[in-house]
């Protein structure tokens, strides 16, 4: 991996800008043009390097629950349950594990009871009835920075 991708991974990790120009603000942080940055983005984001790049937000401050759940979802039932799942807005992400509970996602709501339902839902649409429903007891937040 080059320096300009190095130099751009390590600083939208912790530190991407809020602004209106946000690419543009990162430029001029990076000695570089937006396009060059966008550009750049652009093939990391192609890659497969770069995921998302998003907001994180602590969900009981804005008055919201979250929750983590695990699912175990036969191999050819995967892909429908998956596409379920995603079509709720409150799942931030989704992953598969090597475990007997294959799938796992994250889910927020405005309320427990908005997420339990859903879950119900999502049974009855993909006839997947083991989904663990595991709310946090402690919240932890813990900042990583990767050096790249």
């Amino acid at each position: 991996m080059d320096t300009t991708y190095r130099k751009i991974l390590n600083e939208i990790q912790s530190d991407f800008p809020i602004s209106s120009m946000p690419y543009r603000d990162l430029a001029k942080r990076l000695n570089m043009t937006e396009s060059e940055v966008i550009e750049a983005i652009k093939r990391l984001k192609e890659k497969g390097i770069i995921r998302r790049i998003g907001g994180n937000f602590h969900t009981s401050k804005l008055n919201f629950v979250s929750t983590l759940c695990a699912a175990r979802v036969p191999e050819k039932k995967i892909d429908h349950f998956v596409e379920t799942v995603n079509a709720y807005p409150g799942v931030t992400h989704n992953y598969l594990r090597a475990h007997s509970y294959n799938v796992w996602f994250t889910f927020i709501a405005e309320e427990m009871a908005m997420i339990e339902e859903a879950i119900e839902t999502i049974r009855q649409k993909t006839g997947v009835r083991e989904i663990l429903n595991l709310p946090a007891e402690e919240m932890f937040k813990i900042k990583v920075d990767f050096a790249v």
